[in-house]
């Protein structure tokens, strides 16, 4: 199928705009990595209108799709993890064609994962943790247990993520097999929260017990991005957190993170006077 794709992947490669054209072949009669096309042209861009363009292609009983990206699209992707297969794909990918060595480049970051990479990783994933923990343990605490088990099951997958991620690894689609040779414990809990036979509020309950150490053991390390962001003045109000360039990928994350956070001491609050009798600004510092 390369052959029959080759005019298309020539034109784009042609222009100067183009960084790199990759081709991933699906390799078993049900592979998920390729969405069930038998080919995937992967082609990024340093500009376009549109951040993400798709197309698709048939030849005899074949299919294939073309993908093309821009530049920050594809680091978005590689930061927040909002396109897991994106990591599979380079891995995979055959070269078809690099300016400059730019994919040679980007997969020997992706393998090596540089420590500052991981440390905001692991605030998105610790941020996101932290999210479905708190808001599942107040569903728990009300009685839905049906929404908690689905806010438990949530915040397990971040924290075998958070672990991956630690362990100087990308997390896979397959992230539990991962967790399983990095993290026998978490994905002990993991197991047992789905197959246990206790009631499901006993599950939960046990659980919420398991989780706060695992999550307190990581506290450091998940919050060590966020942290160091702050430590940059001396206090600050939560929009200007909120507008941080550095910050923004927390998003709706932040709030909970931050209570969090003041809850474990590691931040402060600090009153500053307003106009209003009574009423001050509510600022945050580094404790």
């Amino acid at each position: 199928m390369e052959d029959i794709l080759r005019p298309i992947y020539q034109e784009r490669a042609s222009q100067t705009n183009t960084l790199g054209v990759l081709l991933i072949e699906k390799k078993q009669k049900s592979s998920h990595i390729t969405d069930s096309f038998d080919v995937l042209l992967l082609i990024i861009v340093k500009e376009a209108e549109q951040p993400l363009f798709i197309k698709h292609y048939t030849y005899d009983d074949k299919k294939a799709a073309m993908h093309i990206i821009t530049e920050s699209q594809l680091q978005e992707w590689l930061l927040l993890g909002t396109n897991r297969k994106i990591f599979e794909w380079i891995h995979e990918a055959k070269i078809l064609f690099d300016r400059n060595e730019y994919v040679i480049n980007l997969k020997t970051e992706l393998r090596d994962f540089p420590f500052n990479g991981r440390k905001i990783k692991m605030g998105l994933e610790f941020a996101k943790l932290i999210r479905r923990y708190v808001d599942g343990k107040a569903l728990f605490e009300s009685g839905q247990f049906l929404d908690a088990y689905n806010h438990v099951v949530h915040s397990l997958h971040h924290l075998a993520r958070l672990a991956v991620i630690e362990n100087g690894l990308h997390p896979e689609l397959t992230v539990w097999h991962q967790v399983k040779q990095i993290e026998p414990e978490i994905y002990k809990l993991y197991v047992e929260l789905v197959n246990s036979e206790e009631t499901l509020e006993k599950r939960l309950e046990l659980l919420f017990l398991a989780s706060e150490f695992l999550i307190h053991s990581r506290t450091n390390i998940g919050t060590a991005h966020l942290l160091e962001v702050l430590s940059t003045k001396e206090y600050w109000l939560f929009n200007e957190i909120m507008s941080e360039k550095e910050l923004i990928p927390y998003s709706v994350d932040l709030g909970v993170l931050i209570e969090y956070l003041i809850e474990k001491h590691l931040l402060e609050v600090v009153n500053l006077e307003t106009k209003g009798h009574g009423v001050f600004h509510r600022c945050y510092r580094i404790s």
